[in-house]
């Protein structure tokens, strides 16, 4: 039986190039579409494992609010990605990705819906240097997806649902794709050099910029700041954001590996697993420099912290996973844990109520992680990732101000004070997460 499975195994070895040429007169050879099958698979594994990164979100948020708030949130999270789905493809895909057909060049993109390859490539010219746009957009929609959900967890707790739907509606199709057009659709920062490999600052500090602006104009939480203290609000279910933060470091690989945005040759798949490396590092960096640090700052360690700091850690590595070596990493990743722990306790003595830690996390970290690119990657400039820094701030929480503030003063921003103190699941929803624990 084994020489018969040998002399098969040959056969289909010799039939092997063969294949190729044996189609029919016009149609491409195998060999020709390796480079696309594979970068088209990666784009499509890397895109559902971004897709769980909102699973992540919703389990974090679930867990560090309250439990009378919990599902608000768990609301939030699934209703912001359907949004982000359909708005995305409406007007968001091509204003950040406009090809030759720019508004205005280099800066706004171009007003149309997305369209995909017709069924089986029927009639189509695709182009097998790349990836199909169906896997392409569908990787980039989970970037814009993410966004959103950042912005989710720092508003927590008193922001109503429908407002807050009406930005982030804004937010994916408007705002987060201009600005990403600037350096992923070949706009003015990418013409200036501007690095940032899977978004430091075009994902996470879009996110953490909307999120700080919003929590200005929205207030804090009712008796969060209260006699010169601050008063903790406890999360309802540290082991769903301990999950939480375990699936968002899965979907991580997916973020940063993706990014790669080739896996046609061998060198291209090496740095797929360098990348994997480094995004692994810098998150457990991140997470053991907030366990060390609050043991010796609170002589405790802090959950909250460390979990956040792993989340840091990811954020720093994420404008540049593929350069730095192991070392490097973990400095990098180990420096956006430390920031996690010194910004919480900073943002609340300015009394910016953030409830899950987003903005230390994502606008902060994300800063830093985009001018550490400069000591890695000899193709970045240190003032050119700052002027970037600087622009893309300016733009997002502009545009973001103008849209909360607009909101707030028509059909309001916030829950009245009984809402919010008997919880939004009740006075928005109608409905709670926990009903066994409710008191008759």
């Amino acid at each position: 039986m084994s020489n018969y499975i040998k002399l098969g195994v040959a056969a289909m070895l010799i039939a092997l190039p063969q294949t190729g040429g044996a189609q029919e007169a016009g149609t491409t050879p195998l060999n020709a579409d390796i480079g696309f099958i594979f970068t088209t698979f990666m784009f499509l594994v890397s895109g559902f494992l971004v897709f769980f990164m909102a699973a992540g979100f919703a389990m974090l948020e679930a867990g560090l609010v309250r439990g009378k708030n919990v599902a608000m949130q768990l609301t939030k999270n699934v209703a912001l990605f359907s949004l982000a789905s359909l708005f995305y493809y409406i007007l968001g895909y091509n204003l950040m990705y406009p090809g030759d057909g720019w508004t205005i060049a280099n800066i706004l993109g171009e007003f149309s819906i997305t369209g995909l390859e017709p069924v089986g490539l029927d009639g189509a010219d695709p182009d097998l240097t790349y990836a199909s746009v169906g896997s392409d957009f569908f990787f980039q929609l989970m970037f814009c997806a993410a966004t959103a959900s950042i912005v989710s967890g720092a508003l927590a707790e008193r922001i109503k649902l429908w407002p807050f739907l009406v930005f982030v509606v804004l937010l994916t199709a408007v705002i987060y794709p201009i600005q990403a057009s600037w350096k992923w659709g070949g706009g003015f920062l990418d013409g200036m050099g501007f690095q940032d490999f899977a978004g430091s600052t075009v994902v996470h500090s879009v996110g953490g910029w909307a999120a700080l602006t919003g929590a200005i104009i929205l207030g804090p939480r009712l008796g969060k700041y209260k006699n010169g203290k601050v008063n903790p609000f406890p999360g309802s279910n540290l082991a769903l954001a301990t999950l939480g933060t375990f699936i968002l470091w899965l979907g991580w690989f997916g973020f940063n590996g993706g990014s790669q945005l080739y896996m046609d040759t061998a060198g291209n798949v090496a740095d797929i697993s360098r990348i994997f490396s480094n995004t692994n590092t810098a998150a457990a960096a991140g997470a053991f420099a907030a366990l060390a640090l609050t043991q010796v700052m609170y002589k405790k360690p802090d959950l909250t912290m460390i979990l956040n700091g792993a989340l840091a850690g990811l954020v720093s590595i994420t404008a540049e996973p593929l350069t730095p070596t192991l070392v490097e990493a973990t400095l990098i990743g180990g420096v956006g844990g430390v920031i996690v722990v010194f910004a919480v306790p900073m943002l609340d003595r300015m009394k910016i109520d953030d409830v899950v830690g987003a903005i230390p996390v994502h606008l902060f970290a994300g800063i830093w992680g985009t001018l550490a690119v400069v000591f890695t990657n000899d193709a970045a400039s240190l003032l050119t990732q700052l002027y970037s820094i600087i622009i893309v701030g300016l733009f997002v929480c502009g545009a973001s101000a103008i849209v909360w503030l607009a909101l707030k003063y028509t059909v309001g921003l916030r829950v009245n004070e009984e809402s919010e103190i008997n919880g939004l699941d009740m006075a928005e929803l109608g409905m709670e997460a926990y009903p066994e624990f409710t008191p008759a």
